[in-house]
């Protein structure tokens, strides 16, 4: 079953006793609603409430006390108010009413009994500009493009993920999993994407849907664009974004274009809210907690590696390359690491970073970080072998432990190393299609 990952953070939150109103994040086109219809089967009831319809968006204009709401929605329904703890209510396009905003704050207080799921598209940027928002009052799960693993099922690839969940992952399995990945890595994660592939296996047909899915963000994110000369900034952050991605940038002149550095950052920062794009900010930090530095170039995060691949005109170089480091001068392979530990955790206030040292003398920079127990775990994407990982080293010399994880082509295996400077340290050697699972292979180390 697709959307498996955040299907069980789902039933998790639904058992909780002290259950508060669950906010549901997410670009547009990532399943929101799909994955809720899904997680609707555990209930015995199911109210869905969108509020781009004008009857759906009056009940809560109606009154501000929610059990009056509630008894409207319910009558409305046809079901008894003993129903309530048997019930999941689900408030699609949220953003279109401030009043439905408001009321979120009441449901924890005043019927905890009920389960109550809110989605919409740019939230964040319609409280900032016409309600409070009920801090403390709610919960929040972010969904992203489909992991691996999701894209497996959605192909109905029930023994590969098998195999994908043995641990460590069997040595006969590389090949075949290294070539879904492979796949998956040209096709990316959108859910209507993957699920025609999986159904037509025509790769030519997609390139229709990456190019609606591109209208759609330009089309929404320009709705909320605060001043009408800042759409002509957000259309440009959108389309030159894919090209940006992973790699460090300038808000100055983003993109080759004459816009400055205030107009970038705030277009950036509303695709951001838009779950479009991620910055992902520096630390120097080799201990908890990671303190990022945001007056240093961040990174660019786009969205999807497949829609990134569209954009870039990158699925003939996939035909034609043998592995993920060969293409967009590896860019690619990073990228697609940064949305699989992104969409590994799906709970607020995850956050991705990489390291750097600048020094004039001795510059250093590692892909990522990754907290696990009380350390930070420097990762690195890399085809080449141990001797080379320099910047690895320089993280590993400072830090207070002796683990480091390089994510490559080639299979999983734990080994020994010492760094340039001498120190001995433990190196996970993670395949490509176990990035998703980091955290459950460090404990083997």
């Amino acid at each position: 079953m697709i959307f498996r990952t955040a299907l069980q953070e789902l039933k998790k939150w639904s058992q909780q006793p002290s259950r508060k109103p669950l906010i549901l994040r997410g670009a547009r086109q990532v399943g929101k609603t799909t994955l809720i219809n899904l997680f609707a089967e555990h209930y015995q009831h199911y109210i869905e409430l969108n509020l781009d319809l004008k009857s759906d968006r009056a009940l809560f204009e109606q009154t501000d006390e929610v059990e009056d709401f509630v008894s409207a929605v319910f009558l409305k329904h046809e079901l008894p108010k003993t129903a309530i703890p048997h019930t999941l209510l689900f408030i699609d396009e949220i953003q279109s009413s401030p009043e439905a905003v408001q009321m979120m704050r009441y449901f924890y207080e005043k019927l905890p009994a009920l389960s109550v799921v809110a989605a919409g598209s740019l939230l964040e940027t319609v409280i900032d500009t016409q309600v409070s928002f009920p801090v403390g009052r709610v919960t929040y799960l972010f969904l992203y493009p489909l992991t691996f693993t999701e894209y497996l099922l959605a192909g109905k690839h029930t023994e590969a993920v098998k195999v994908l969940e043995q641990k460590p992952v069997p040595d006969f399995a590389h090949t075949e999993l290294s070539k879904h990945f492979y796949q998956y890595a040209l096709i990316g994660g959108m859910p209507e994407v993957v699920n025609h592939y999986s159904e037509h296996r025509d790769l030519v047909a997609l390139n229709k849907l990456y190019q609606d899915l591109l209208v759609t963000y330009q089309d929404d994110v320009e709705k909320y664009a605060k001043l009408p000369s800042m759409r002509g900034v957000i259309r440009h952050c959108i389309s030159r974004s894919p090209f940006e991605a992973s790699r460090r940038i300038k808000f100055q002149g983003f993109g080759s274009s004459n816009y400055g550095s205030k107009e970038i950052k705030a277009a950036l920062g509303l695709l951001e809210k838009a779950m479009l794009v991620k910055l992902i900010y520096p630390t120097s930090e080799v201990h908890p907690p990671i303190l990022p530095n945001f007056n240093r170039s961040p990174k660019l995060q786009f969205l999807d590696t497949g829609l990134l691949n569209h954009v870039v005109g990158l699925q003939n170089e996939f035909v034609s390359m043998q592995g993920l480091n060969d293409i967009y001068q590896g860019r690619i392979a990073e990228h697609i690491v940064g949305q699989t530990l992104l969409a590994a955790d799906l709970l607020p206030n995850s956050d991705l970073n990489f390291w750097v040292r600048e020094k004039k003398q001795s510059s250093a920079e590692v892909d990522f970080i990754v907290p696990y127990q009380d350390k930070l775990i420097p990762v690195e994407v890399k085809s080449g072998t141990a001797g080379k990982l320099k910047s690895l080293h320089q993280f590993i010399d400072r830090a207070p432990h002796d683990i480091a994880v390089r994510i490559y082509a080639g299979p999983f295996s734990i080994e020994t190393h010492k760094t340039i400077a001498g120190k001995s340290y433990r190196l996970v050697n993670l395949p490509f299609y176990l990035a998703h699972q980091i955290r459950d292979y460090l404990a083997l180390a």
